[in-house]
């Protein structure tokens, strides 16, 4: 009788840069620093200088410009067009491989942003002038837990965290779906989708006092946290169910 064997693929983190996982320990002692700094009362003077200086300095136009570009990272939207290219893409390619990015995406900020945002229950620098119109020194500090929920969600910013993960998702759908067209996608517009979008985020929604500014670099570090484990996952090689696999084919480039 013949034997016969399964061939099984080699599953392999995709590389990263910076190289190895010293970088991801540094985000994560860098937000769990700035945290602890935070509810040791630390920083205020910071945020506060910022939040003023932006108050400020908003007149009209730079307002509203700044509310229009803000957009860039609002969640559901872009949770919407990573699903929407990944699913294009599997159906041009007859795999469902692409739309497990944008999947494992919505899993990795629906399980961080939002609890930690209940955790640390902070106000936003408007909440002196909106409701629930606390005192300015009471906006600033974690951990204010007698208020209600949709009063004390501003740490860390949403925004910037969004912008980071949905980005990098988007650029990744992106190359192989232009490819399939038959066009390449320059490294620098790669590098255009994934950095300019995050950095506007960052700046309009601390400007705007939507977020103080360590709420935002905090979104900045958790971004990058969460990007970093997404772009390491071999989306070609995890291994799928058996009614899947008529539809497994790699999507992502070599490199």
């Amino acid at each position: 009788m013949r034997e016969t064997t399964t061939v099984r693929r080699t599953v392999r983190l995709r590389p990263v840069r910076p190289a190895g996982w010293w970088f991801d320990a540094a985000l994560l002692v860098a937000l769990v620093g700035l945290t602890v700094a935070l509810a040791t009362d630390r920083l205020f003077g910071i945020d506060r200088a910022v939040a003023d200086w932006s108050a400020a300095h908003r007149p009209a136009v730079a307002h509203w410009t700044a509310v229009v570009l803000n957009y860039l990272g609002q969640g559901t939207p872009l949770t919407l067009i990573a699903l929407g290219l990944g699913v294009l893409l599997a159906v041009r390619l007859r795999s469902v491989r692409p739309v497990l990015p944008p999947v494992l995406a919505f899993v990795f900020t629906y399980l961080t942003i939002g609890p930690l945002k209940v955790w640390t229950a902070r106000p936003a620098p408007s909440a002196s002038v909106k409701e629930p119109f606390l005192p300015p020194e009471r906006t600033l500090p974690l951990f204010q837990d007698d208020l209600p929920v949709r009063f004390a969600q501003s740490y860390p910013s949403g925004h910037v965290a969004n912008a980071i993960v949905w980005y990098g998702v988007i650029a990744l759908l992106l190359a192989p779906l232009l490819r399939g067209y038959g066009r390449a996608m320059p490294p620098r517009l790669v590098t255009v989708i994934r950095v300019v979008p995050p950095l506007v985020v960052l700046c309009t929604t601390t400007y705007l006092g939507w977020h103080w500014l360590t709420d935002s670099v905090a979104g900045l570090l958790l971004g990058l946290l969460l990007d970093r484990l997404l772009h390491r996952v071999p989306w070609d090689d995890l291994p799928l169910p058996g009614a899947l696999r008529a539809w497994d084919r790699p999507f992502t480039s070599v490199t």
